[in-house]
């Protein structure tokens, strides 16, 4: 058996098609949860970023409207002061030109930063045209375009805009506030991570949790689906072995359902084999009652002077005497109480063709098998027989041609013969059946050969059929199952 054919019956079986249900609905809950708990998040995320925006804002603001009631002549000496005392909130300079600003990537937090900065500014100043924008601290500028804050002396402005080792955005706002001035305000945000976006649902942590929670379950879930469907599975191979002849009581142990499952099937089993000893202890009670009369009669019929009566009623009993005999043969060959073992039937098919090849080259066997076939041996020879006979007396020539495999294995034997009915081919399998001599009819056959090699094949998990062949002549197709 392959390993794709293993895995594919495995995901067929009850156990894979637990586990995989079970795999879904824990990862589609994991999912789920992450999810609604990530929104969550994210909402509160946003609710916080704006409460923390507005006060970032008025402080701007009144940092902003303190710069611009200055006189002209005394902002500058303000700033210097500052930058010498250090300790503000905000690194504050008078630029002659906008610095471009290098941004970070946008993101919805940084919009509403920037959406409350700009409302709070229209508000309480009435400005309208400042310019809001994130940098990094390590590429920021500050002063003019080719001077960088990492390149002041750190008095300037390190104090409040550098937080090592940590890199918190900064937010830098520039209004003009004449035709030559440009005041540049950069403050660091509350927190390194304020702005950061919340991780998406299947990040390394969250896979790693997933992945140990759908380990967890499916270990828990194979630990008991084994302890499940165990006792399915030996019930399954007892009625298996059961319908090829092989009794043998299950243990009724396990959950309360399996118990109970295990003694119906227990008494089943009892029901059908007490049918079988019965039927068969009927048929030979039969034979022998049917003897002793049958004797007597054609004694009888031996003394009738009349000799036309005498051979009618002598042909009778001799009808009714085989009919008895076939009646036996079909329940003997059929039950056959043997023990399954490895089977040679390459050398069953050989002794058949030495026989059947002493006056002409009858019988060909095309292919071979593998390995030996576990079965009952008389069992199988029977099945065999009886085909191949027939495939000998109606079409004086057959074919064998043996197609093995790792799950089954399967016989065609081919005939050169008249065939059959198309409408005779299901037919011919019920005992007694016979098709007249137009229709390829055999003599002296009471119509058992066929049923008794269907039975045993059943018998073996296998089954017997017959098709008509196109170029001419019958095959017949013998299944049988390895396992």
């Amino acid at each position: 058996m392959t390993t794709l054919h293993r895995v594919k019956r495995w995901f067929q079986s009850l156990t894979g098609q637990i586990v995989i249900i079970m795999t879904v609905g824990v990862a589609a809950v994991q999912l789920i949860g992450s999810s609604i708990w990530l929104h969550q998040v994210e909402a509160d995320t946003r609710e916080n970023v704006r409460e923390v925006s507005k006060h970032m804002a008025f402080r701007i603001a009144a940092t902003v409207s303190y710069f611009t009631s200055l006189p002209q002549n005394y902002r500058h000496i303000v700033i210097d002061q500052l930058q010498d005392m250090g300790g503000t909130r905000f690194f504050v300079t008078l630029n002659r030109e906008e610095i471009l600003i290098n941004p970070i990537e946008d993101s919805p937090l940084k919009d509403i930063v920037k959406a409350e900065v700009q409302s709070t500014l229209s508000k309480q100043l009435g400005i309208n045209n400042a310019k809001i924008a994130f940098s990094s601290p390590e590429d920021l500028h500050v002063i003019n375009n080719h001077t960088r804050l990492v390149d002041l002396p750190e008095r300037w402005g390190h104090h409040s805009l550098l937080v090592k080792p940590l890199t918190p955005p900064i937010i830098v706002i520039q209004i003009p506030i004449n035709d030559s001035d440009w005041l540049y305000l950069a403050s660091l945000m509350p927190d390194p991570y304020f702005l950061e976006e919340t991780t998406s649902p299947l990040s390394r942590d969250r896979v790693f949790s997933l992945i140990v929670s759908v380990t967890t379950v499916l270990l828990l879930t194979l630990l008991i689906l084994r302890r499940t469907t165990r006792p399915l599975a030996v019930l399954a191979r007892a009625a298996e072995r059961f319908g090829q002849g092989d009794f043998k009581p299950l243990r009724e142990v396990g959950a309360l359902e399996v118990k109970h499952t295990a003694h119906a099937f227990n008494d089943m089993q009892a029901r059908i084999q007490r049918y079988l000893n019965d039927r068969e202890k009927l048929f030979a009670a039969i034979s022998h009652d049917l003897k002793t009369p049958i004797t007597r009669l054609r004694l009888r019929a031996e003394m009738l002077d009349d000799e036309d009566t005498r051979e009618a009623m002598v042909r009778d009993l001799e009808d009714l005497d085989l009919l008895v005999k076939g009646a036996i043969q079909s329940v003997k060959e059929t039950d056959i109480h043997e023990n399954r073992v490895e089977i040679d039937i390459m050398r069953y098919l050989k002794d058949i063709q030495h026989s059947a090849n002493q006056m002409t080259q009858a019988m060909t066997i095309i292919g071979t098998l593998q390995t030996p076939y576990i079965g009952k041996p008389l069992a199988i020879r029977r099945c065999l027989g009886n085909l191949i006979d027939n495939a000998l007396y109606y079409g004086h020539h057959a074919e064998i041609h043996i197609e093995d495999g790792v799950d089954e294995l399967c016989i065609r034997i081919c005939d050169q013969g008249p065939g059959i009915p198309d409408t005779k081919l299901d037919h011919v399998f019920q005992p007694y059946t016979q098709l007249s001599s137009s229709q390829g009819g055999r003599t002296g056959s009471v119509g058992l050969g066929l049923s008794i090699a269907r039975n045993i094949a059943r018998a073996h998990g296998g089954e017997v059929s017959l098709q008509n062949r196109e170029q001419g002549g019958l095959e017949v197709r013998l299944w049988l199952p390895r396992h």
